[in-house]
C-alpha cells in the first residue's frame, strides 16, 4: 500500500482528532453528510465487537446515515493492534477512492492517526520466545514490569499507559533483545513519510466544559445499558481478555464483582476518562500539522473548511 500511494498520488482526507467527549463523532457525521463521504474510525477500543455503549461507538442510526469503517474488527478476547487496524483503514480508504467518495477519519487514538498518515515504525528485536515469557510476567507483576521499563527506556515508560501491557511488553522486548530502545527507534523513524494528503482538525474544548461533558456522558452511557453490557461480557470473557483494558469496563466489572460501590466505580471511570483526555490533548498538541478549532463557536466554519478541502480535490471513481 505504501508503494502504491507513493507512485499513484496521495488520496485526500480530513481527520477530526482531539480528546474524548470533544464531539468528534458528531462533527465527522456532519462533514461526511455534507460531501457524501464515509467515516473511518480511529479509536483503539471501538475495534472490538460487543463493546458498544461504553466506547461511545456510533449508534445504528448514525451508521445508517453514514457508512463507518474501522469498527468491530475483532472479538473482545482477541488482540487487535495498530497494524491490523491500519490494514482495514487503508482498504476502506482505497475503496472510497475508487468509488469517488470522500473520507473523514475521526478518533482520539493518536498512534492510529499517526501511523495511518505517516507510516509505521516496525521496530527491531522481535523475539517470540522472549515475548512469550514477558507477557505472563507483565500480567502477574505489572508494577515490576513498569519499573523495569522505566530503567531500560524512560521515554517509553512515560508515554505508555500503565495499563497498556501490550506496548509495555513490546518496549521491554526491544530493549532486552537489542540493547537499544523502542523510543529511540521511533524517534529515528520520525513518522515523516506522508501517506495521505490530510487536513487535521483538532477540537479544542475548554477543560471545564470537557470535564462536564465527560461526567454527563458517563451517566448517559449507564442509562443506555453500559452496566448490563459489562455484566454480559463478565459472563463470557476471561479476566485477561484485551477488552478489559478498555477504560470504564474494568471499573464497572469491579463493582459487579462486589469489590466497590457503583458510585465509586463511576467516579473512578470519570477520573480515568479525564486523565485519558489530558493525554490525548497532549499527544495531538505535539503533532505540528493539527489545526485547532473551538467546536463550540466555530462549528459551521469547521464543516465548511473540511468540505471545501475534500471537494477541492475529490477522489476520482475508477
Amino acid at each position: 500500500m505504501d508503494a502504491e500511494l507513493r507512485t499513484s498520488g496521495r488520496p485526500r482526507l480530513v481527520a477530526i482528532v482531539g480528546p474524548t467527549a470533544s464531539g468528534k463523532t458528531r462533527l465527522a457525521l456532519e462533514i461526511a453528510e455534507r460531501v457524501g463521504g464515509e467515516i473511518v474510525s480511529a479509536d483503539a477500543r471501538q475495534v472490538y465487537r460487543r463493546l458498544d455503549v461504553g466506547t461511545a461507538k456510533p449508534s445504528a442510526e448514525e451508521r445508517r446515515r453514514v457508512l463507518h469503517h474501522g469498527l468491530d474488527l475483532a472479538e473482545p478476547w482477541e488482540r487487535c493492534d495498530v497494524v491490523r487496524w491500519r490494514e482495514a483503514a487503508d482498504a476502506a480508504i482505497a475503496a472510497c477512492q475508487a468509488g469517488g467518495r470522500p473520507v473523514v477519519v475521526a478518533g482520539g487514538t493518536g498512534l492510529y492517526v499517526r501511523v495511518l498518515l505517516r507510516g509505521l515504525c516496525a521496530g527491531s528485536g522481535r523475539d517470540e520466545a522472549l515475548r512469550a515469557w514477558l507477557s505472563p510476567f507483565a500480567a502477574a507483576e505489572p508494577r515490576v514490569a513498569r519499573r523495569w521499563l522505566a530503567r531500560l527506556d524512560p521515554p517509553a515508560a512515560q508515554r505508555i499507559h500503565p495499563h497498556d501491557r501490550v506496548r509495555t511488553v513490546r518496549a521491554l522486548e526491544v530493549a532486552l533483545a537489542t540493547g537499544r530502545t523502542l523510543s529511540a527507534e521511533q524517534a529515528a523513524h520520525g513518522f515523516a513519510a506522508a501517506r495521505y494528503d490530510a487536513l487535521l482538525i483538532g477540537l479544542a474544548v475548554p477543560p471545564a466544559v470537557l470535564r462536564d461533558r465527560i461526567v454527563r456522558r458517563v451517566h448517559e452511557m449507564l442509562a443506555q445499558g453500559w452496566l448490563e453490557e459489562v455484566a454480559t461480557l463478565q459472563r463470557d470473557l476471561p479476566v485477561d481478555a484485551p477488552a478489559w483494558q478498555t477504560l470504564g469496563y474494568r471499573e464497572l466489572r469491579a463493582h459487579l464483582a462486589g469489590e466497590t460501590s457503583l458510585a465509586a466505580a463511576v467516579e473512578a471511570t470519570v477520573r480515568a476518562t479525564w486523565r485519558l483526555a489530558k493525554r490525548q490533548r497532549t499527544w495531538f498538541r505535539h503533532e505540528s500539522d493539527v489545526c485547532w478549532h473551538d467546536p463550540l463557536h466555530e462549528r459551521e466554519g469547521i464543516v465548511d473548511a473540511a468540505a471545501a478541502f475534500l471537494v477541492a480535490n475529490p477522489p476520482t471513481a475508477g
